[in-house]
């Protein structure tokens, strides 16, 4: 019997309802990213199942990062290109680029029968959900949650305190020093954003940041320094993306920034070079059988275990499951078990579910991708997770965000959906947030 039978067992016999939990849990959750939406129970994860993903994660992460060593002699530009990061995009990472990359990322995985499979890789200090320890402190206000919790030895990771720790390291703040950090995001996005982003920047302050957010377009450059109003700036949190830099007119507000950054005047966490190693493109690297001579057998056991099957969309020959085929002819004859994905772009902006679509369309897709920044990967079967209503209980197609940070993990951001045929599942199409307990 898994920790989830357990759970449901128990609840049903004798725990809270599940409207009284949700509601029990709103003052904690107002004014934050869940406030739209949360489940009626925490998702958990067993002690065994933890530590493989866990080793799995610093495993796929530190091979991500070493892409351009290991492919392209360090040299960081032409890994841009070849993941698919076109003009002024290539030019922002190279110049803004830092010799040890920031391991900041979140894993999105379904979890199928035979374990945890990578949806796709998002690295970068714009991820959505560091805040969701929220969401565990609030399910603990539930004494039937919290007791269940310490009789199984359930735990989480604060992904907000693990952050700020991994910011000063990674900008190489000096012990017992207090920076003063600006969350910077693209201009015409900000204003939506303003609330939410205060109360975040706000949580910094108990841990040794003082933060402020602000508009791209606020910061000054004077007297060699980066100012936010009447303060100068350490460290410019970069909430903007790399797509962001293709907009008009944002290369010119960036540029300022970035000559700061080649001065050495500021730090930007995180370099905008993580978003190249969050490309879908990556996972080509990573998951083409030509490229197997380039890791060990204990990195190429990891990485099969997390990485789907996943090639850049072109004309020409591949390997699938050890036989050479025409890449088009295949994602052709095999739609219902693939996905098209854009290779740069976030939360699931221009992904065609192979499944979802009628044969034209697909074919339409497939061709209009040729050779443009896209990759295909081979279709992921999650198994559902139960959860109480107030009459019984229902299933729910969880996506499972696993975070990594410079101390290691960092934490869990679920998120749910009862699309269960397994559409795009994010906050900005209806997702609903969820936290994790697990063992260690």
């Amino acid at each position: 019997m898994t920790i989830t039978d357990e759970y449901l067992d128990e609840v049903t016999d004798r725990g809270p309802r599940a409207s009284e939990v949700r509601t029990s849990m709103l003052d904690d959750v107002a004014g934050t990213w869940y406030q739209t939406g949360y489940l009626s129970r925490p998702i958990f994860l067993a002690r065994a199942g933890f530590r493989q993903l866990a080793a799995d994660l610093d495993v796929l992460v530190t091979a991500i990062l070493d892409l351009p060593q290991r492919f392209y002699g360090g040299d960081i530009e032409a890994c841009a290109r070849a993941v698919g990061l076109v003009g002024p995009q290539v030019e922002a990472v190279v110049r803004s680029s830092s010799p040890a990359p920031s391991r900041l990322a979140r894993a999105d995985l379904y979890q199928d029968e035979s374990g945890f499979r990578l949806i796709e890789m998002n690295m970068g200090s714009n991820l959505g959900g560091l805040d969701n320890a929220v969401l565990n402190e609030a399910m603990l206000k539930t004494p039937f949650i919290a007791d269940f919790a310490a009789r199984h030895e359930l735990t989480y990771v604060d992904t907000m305190v693990e952050l700020a720790r991994s910011i000063l390291i990674e900008c190489g703040v000096p012990p017992d020093t207090r920076p003063f950090m600006a969350a910077v995001d693209y201009p015409p996005r900000y204003p939506s954003l303003e609330s939410m982003l205060e109360r975040s920047a706000a949580a910094f302050g108990p841990l040794g940041i003082d933060c402020r957010p602000a508009p791209l377009d606020r910061l000054a450059y004077h007297d060699d320094a980066v100012w936010l109003d009447d303060q100068r700036v350490d460290i410019v949190y970069r909430l903007f993306h790399l797509e962001d830099v293709q907009q008009p007119g944002f290369s010119e507000l960036l540029e300022p920034l970035l000559r700061a950054i080649e001065r050495d005047q500021v730090r930007m966490f995180t370099a905008l070079d993580s978003d190249m190693y969050g490309s879908k493109g990556a996972l080509t690297l990573l998951s083409d059988e030509a490229h197997r001579s380039r890791y060990s057998n204990e990195e190429l056991a990891s990485l099969d275990r997390l990485v789907p099957w996943t090639r850049t969309v072109r004309p020409g020959m591949v390997m699938v499951d050890g036989h050479r085929v025409h890449l088009v002819d295949y994602a052709v004859a095999n739609q219902s078990e693939l996905v098209l994905k854009p290779t740069a772009e976030h939360g699931g902006q221009g992904v065609v579910l192979g499944w979802m679509v009628d044969a034209s369309t697909w074919r339409d897709r497939l061709h209009d991708a040729l050779d443009q920044p896209y990759v295909v990967q081979r279709r992921i079967h999650p198994t559902l997770e139960q959860f109480p209503t107030d009459d019984g209980v229902e299933p729910w197609l969880m996506t499972w965000g696993a975070f990594t940070l410079a101390t290691g993990f960092g934490g869990f951001w679920m998120r749910g959906s009862r699309d269960l045929d397994g559409g795009v599942v994010n906050m900005a199409t209806g997702a609903t947030a969820m936290c994790c307990f697990h063992q260690t």
